[in-house]
């Protein structure tokens, strides 16, 4: 624009400049609100795309787990090292410090304890969306038992929470719980992941198998975290968190195998440098046994 070359005024407003229009790097994200993909940017790291969860929701189910007796001996130390805390509204209020500054995935789901055997899953949403505001939720976590006894009432409640969450800005972590009498391979985890995802949550935990987990990645418009499960060795932890996300998942959300390592803090760090910096298997266990033996 000849009128644009030499004048002040038309530089102050970028006369020529084409606007930025940026994608939103979250998988799947792009079209969401601006309180939705704010929130997701707390759970993922911006630099990286990735997110390390720390899950102690366990006692809304199991009560006090081996590690997490004392949730405020046991979490407070490693909340630094954490991109996210996944917990109950009773934990958070009562252990975690408002201070503490880190994204909350905020489990809404009870019902059924591991008491009441094959009706674990029989569930019902436990807080509303009222209350998961007033705690900051960056996350409200769902359980869905797809292909399981309480498929539809665990779908049902998804899609309430998902609503609820879409009308104040609040991403739905949903949750693909595996019953005893479904396997967890491949096929069966990208349906569940795809269904889950179809009904509009917005990130899945889900589980890692060895073979054929790309497929399952690669079928979910979402980013997907995988769950730690049972408690296995540590490099056997980290050597399947370097799988998972070498296959295509987005993070990792791990309890056991963080609180039940003999140094749970060391562990966690361990995590995170595979994760976020791609550290292979082998480094990240050298680099847990010298931050325990400096603790």
């Amino acid at each position: 624009m000849p009128e644009a070359t030499g004048n002040p005024e038309a530089a102050r407003f970028g006369v020529g400049i084409p606007a930025s229009d940026e994608v939103f790097y979250v998988k799947g994200s792009n079209h969401l609100d601006w309180g939705m993909q704010d929130r997701l940017s707390r759970i993922f790291n911006p630099k990286s795309g990735k997110t390390v969860m720390l899950a102690f929701d366990h006692g809304y189910i199991m009560g006090p787990t081996s590690g997490m007796e004392r949730m405020d001996l046991n979490v407070r130390p490693l909340i630094p090292y954490a991109d996210v805390l996944m917990c109950t509204r009773g934990a958070l209020r009562s252990v975690i410090p408002p201070n503490s500054n880190r994204p909350i995935s905020l489990r809404v789901t009870a019902g059924s304890t591991v008491l009441a055997g094959d009706d674990l899953f029989q569930e019902c949403i436990g807080v509303n969306i009222e209350d998961a505001v007033r705690l900051n939720a960056s996350a409200m976590a769902v359980q869905a038992c797809v292909g399981g006894k309480y498929e539809y009432a665990t779908l049902k409640n998804l899609a309430e929470v998902i609503d609820a969450g879409n009308r104040y800005g609040i991403p739905t972590l949903g949750v693909t719980a595996v019953g005893r009498e479904l396997t967890r391979d491949a096929r069966y985890l990208a349906m569940a992941s795809r269904v889950v995802a179809e009904l509009g949550a917005h990130v899945i935990k889900t589980y890692y198998c060895e073979e054929g987990f790309e497929q399952v990645t690669a079928a979910c418009p979402v980013p997907i975290v995988i769950a730690g499960g049972k408690r296995i060795p540590e490099l056997d932890a980290l050597t399947m968190c370097y799988n998972a996300i070498d296959q295509g998942a987005s993070g990792v959300d791990m309890g056991r195998n963080i609180f039940q390592a003999d140094d749970p803090v060391a562990m966690l760090q361990a995590v995170r440098a595979v994760v976020h910096d791609g550290e292979k298997p082998a480094q990240a266990l050298e680099m847990y046994e010298t931050l325990k033996n400096q603790s």
